[in-house]
């Protein structure tokens, strides 16, 4: 029951992956700091540093925390005020060959810095992996439906026609280019290494007598041991909160994409031309039975807000870092940086969710077309009619009469458009009478919509997809089943 009685944030407790949760758990965290500890403890012994075997072997045994560590070290932290020091001694008394020399001229920020770092290239990888799925996802959706004509909307009015397929495509460019940035900001993230309390490595040359050689070995082994290819040239206590930036602005737009997709398929339902997937003994409404909300494009559009606005957090934060550091980030990004991975985490899923059992009904959307397209087809009744020797003017004039009359039957008198009924019916069209058909035929309305699909799945997404990482990800990657 202790569980039910204590606030658990949704993120973990209802929406987001085992992955995620973990990669952000109590248990990943401190394991990560025993693991720079021990990276640390064997670079040092490397260089020169009398640090016994027996203590290493102890630190490698006990990487792990059990349920007692963890009192203990919830003690530690209380008595003295400080994390990281609270762990020191929580690890020196499982492997006591090594409390004398765990945390040897480092600073806090050592561990807590460089296992958010690590923290967020897994983190990035994960989303990368995702993103890719649902790419993949809506690429199959995209070809499937590259020629279906659908009423086209700009002002959320009709315009002329596109393809649903068409329409998948211009989502699917944005997610491109998430995946461009997310992957951009994951290569891009480097180690804060081994650094000392105001990054001069101060502690570290007395460690080592004055040898600067040494000193940069050590970082740069340090560093390759914890899985890096470089550490930033320079830091202060902390590594440079702006990495938060760059890190949360790719998220951010994540976001932004993710919820114009949502946005578009919550009005799609609404016409009831595209609806997500809706299962047999889901309720929509409390007291509407006959509902059928579109609650996961609902959700995404809700967290994706949640997402976007994560990211002036680490604007606010990173302007205000005074000098070498201050301590007023620690609190914020403690919530900022798990919340930001974890809420990309359920868009994405949710998302992926929603992209592999959208239902399409293309018999409501031949219904909008016929009662749009006779508007839209004016043009080319006219220029059917002038080829046949009228006039252009006067068959201007007459269909705008007849224009007119169909919108009065339309929007007065809430009947169907009965424009090419008018028009059959009036003499001075009867040229092309037997055209008509042909010329509200919706294919020879959509342009080159189908080749663009074609082209565009081809061209763009495949070579982004054939990437070695994403195509493993692509082809292990199952269906979502969402829980709630």
């Amino acid at each position: 029951m202790e569980a039910y009685e204590t606030y658990q944030t949704p993120l973990s407790s209802r929406y987001a992956s085992k992955e995620m949760a973990h990669l952000f758990s109590p248990a990943h965290r401190f394991k990560t700091w025993r693991e720079l500890w021990l990276n640390l403890a064997i670079a040092e012994k490397q260089l020169g540093l009398p640090i016994p075997d027996e203590a290493l072997e102890q630190m490698k045994s006990n990487l792990d925390l059990t349920p007692e560590q963890f009192d203990i070290a919830a003690k530690e932290e209380k008595k003295r005020r400080h994390d990281v020091m609270a762990h020191v001694h929580t690890f020196g008394q499982v492997a006591p060959a090594a409390a004398g020399i765990i945390h040897l001229g480092a600073t806090s920020c050592y561990v807590t810095d460089n296992a958010d770092l690590i923290f967020i290239r897994t983190g990035l990888t994960f989303l990368l992996k995702s993103l890719a799925v649902v790419i993949s996802r809506l690429s199959a959706f995209a070809a499937q439906y590259r020629a279906l004509p659908t009423l086209g909307f700009t002002h959320y009015q009709p315009a002329q026609l596109t393809t649903v397929g068409k329409r998948a495509t211009l989502w699917i460019q944005e997610l491109l280019w998430d995946l461009r940035n997310i992957k951009r900001a994951r290569n891009d993230i480097g180690f804060r290494g081994v650094k000392g309390t105001t990054g001069t490595q101060a502690s570290f040359l007395t460690l080592f007598d004055g040898d600067h050689d040494k000193v940069e070995e050590l970082d740069k082994l340090v560093t390759e041991l914890s899985g890096f290819d470089y550490a930033y040239p320079v830091t202060s206590q902390t590594y440079s909160r702006k990495i938060d930036i760059d890190v949360l602005a790719p998220l951010a737009s994540l976001g932004a994409t993710a919820h114009k997709i949502a946005t578009d398929l919550r009005l799609l339902a609404n016409l009831k031309e595209v609806e997500e997937p809706f299962e047999s003994t889901q309720i929509g409404s409390s007291a509407m039975a006959y509902k059928r909300n579109p609650m996961r494009s609902e959700r995404v559009c809700s967290l994706s807000r949640h997402l976007m606005v994560l990211h002036q957090n680490a604007l606010m934060t990173s302007s205000v870092q005074w000098f070498e550091r201050t301590l007023d980030d620690s609190a914020n990004r403690r919530i900022t940086l798990p919340e930001a991975f974890l809420t990309a985490d359920i868009v994405l899923s949710t998302l992926q969710n929603v992209c592999e059992g959208l239902v399409v009904y293309p018999k409501v959307i031949a219904r909008r077309i016929a009662q749009e397209l006779p508007f839209m087809a004016t043009e080319n009744i006219i220029m059917c009619i002038v080829k046949k020797g009228g006039d252009r003017q006067e068959a201007h004039e007459k269909i705008r009469v007849l224009s007119h009359e169909a919108a009065h039957q339309v929007k007065n008198l809430g009947l169907e458009n009965d424009l090419i009924a008018r028009v059959r019916n009036d003499p001075y069209f009867s040229p092309i009478h037997e055209e008509l058909e042909q010329l509200l035929e919706p294919q020879t309305f959509i342009g080159r919509a189908p080749e663009q699909v074609d082209k565009f799945l081809k061209e763009w997404v495949q070579p982004a997809l054939d990437d070695e990482e994403l195509k493993v990800a692509v082809a292990d990657g199952g269906k979502v089943e969402l829980s709630v």
